[in-house]
């Protein structure tokens, strides 16, 4: 807790050496200004910073309301990344001040010696263009972030992909199946929203669906208000699923086990079987049609990196070697490369979310990038290598800020077909 609140020290006294220096620049080109309106600026900028950093601290050592507590630390990283489009413009106004400056302390200073009757100032004004023009741009993410909560965050879009399975058996050739991810209904703040991404999928009429977890982001309880709305995915096939790294409660009650945190999980799990969903923890399921049959696998959450690994492959593919396809659900992508590539080569598709897509970024046809992409080699849509198949679905919810920016919530619809038409 020490390392914690001494980390949040320093990093508040470097932001607010930042907020000085941007703020001594604005204010330095705004000369127009009446004493009055200064006052005004001065108020406004420093209360709201101060107001700011106080509700920071607030919402990460008291337990207050989640929705307060996000909607604080969204303004909070707004602001800041306002402020960091700025702080360019001020730094390169600084360096034309000091390169103007030494100009005239070189060149100027033998005019000085023969004329001494109008001595020059050394104050150099800033350049109002650069400051304004900083001032404008740091005002687009403002504006974008702010569009993406009113927009982006429930503006579902269904995405198709016809996923080529050379072995898979002839009676499963041309079944649909849907795949969403990461609901994270304890961000929800609009049920009329959610219901129509649930129609959007129910439209489609997959035979069978999948959800690769993150039902929640702290407690069973999140699910109260939307369970019934879930309960409604259904599929003649069957709806599996499996848990996410935010669904066992270790960022609400930590990563030590006790009570509360074991009754929370039990409740998760028994509120996928209240919906009339199949989770899958480390095993398996035979899909039948006909006579043929394929492999369901869903194992509980495994991350490359800092995540608890749950998950246990061995016994996920357990009794499985009869079957012609196994198509594996796994919450976090980087367990696609980490275990899967390496160690099990029959598995010939896996489906996974996880990374949001960092709600942030950009996806055409051919061409996608998000900042996630620095830290997750595979964060959205179709990967293969050799034989084996992955696909990162960029999530239902969202987590943290309340919206979505150019990485839409996602419903995909994949094909299933044994060669290409």
């Amino acid at each position: 807790m020490g390392n914690r609140i001494f980390g949040l020290i320093v990093i508040t006294i470097l932001l607010i050496i930042i907020d000085i220096y941007i703020y001594r620049a604005v204010r330095s080109v705004s000369w127009k200004w009446k004493d009055k309106n200064y006052l005004t600026f001065k108020y406004i900028w420093w209360g709201y910073s101060l107001l700011l950093i106080i509700g920071v601290f607030v919402g990460i050592f008291f337990n207050i309301k989640f929705m307060v507590r996000t909607v604080i630390l969204v303004l909070f990283f707004m602001t800041f990344i306002s402020k960091i489009f700025i702080l360019p413009f001020v730094l390169a106004d600084d360096i034309r001040r000091a390169f103007v400056w030494i100009k005239r302390k070189l060149f100027d200073s033998k005019q000085k010696a023969v004329k001494h009757s109008s001595p020059t100032s050394d104050n150099i004004p800033r350049s109002e263009f650069l400051i304004k023009a900083g001032t404008l741009v740091a005002v687009l993410p403002l504006a974008s972030f702010t569009y993406g909560m009113v927009s982006g965050a429930y503006d579902y879009r269904v995405k198709r992909k016809t996923l080529y399975l050379p072995n898979l058996p002839s009676s499963f050739d041309g079944i649909t199946l849907g795949q969403i991810s990461d609901i994270h209904s304890g961000s929800f703040y609009d049920r009329k929203a959610v219901i129509g991404g649930v129609d959007m999928l129910l439209k489609e009429k997959p035979d069978l669906i999948f959800f690769t977890g993150d039902l929640v982001n702290n407690v069973a309880s999140e699910m109260r208000n939307y369970q019934d709305i879930f309960s409604k995915v259904k599929a003649p096939l069957g709806v599996f699923s499996i848990l996410g790294n935010h669904d066992y409660g270790d960022y609400h009650f930590g990563p030590e086990p006790s009570q509360a945190k074991a009754k929370s999980l039990a409740d998760v799990k028994l509120t996928h079987k209240n919906m009339g969903w199949d989770l899958l923890l480390n095993e398996n399921r035979r899909l039948k049609i006909g006579t043929e049959e394929i492999g369901i696998l869903g194992i509980e959450n495994w991350g490359a990196g800092r995540f608890t690994k749950y998950g246990r492959m061995y016994l996920a593919v357990k009794d499985t070697d009869d079957l012609p396809v196994k198509l594996l659900l796994s919450h976090d992508p980087s367990h696609w490369r980490a275990q899967v590539l390496s160690e099990y080569p029959q598995i010939d598709a896996m489906f996974s979310g996880h990374t949001h897509g960092m709600q942030f970024g950009l996806i055409t046809e051919n061409f996608q990038w998000s900042p996630v992409q620095y830290v997750y080699k595979e964060w959205a849509g179709h990967y293969q290598e050799k034989n084996q198949q992955l696909y990162v679905n960029v999530g239902y919810g969202f987590l943290g800020y309340p919206g979505r920016v150019g990485i839409l919530p996602e419903i995909t619809i994949f094909e299933l077909r044994r060669n290409p038409a």
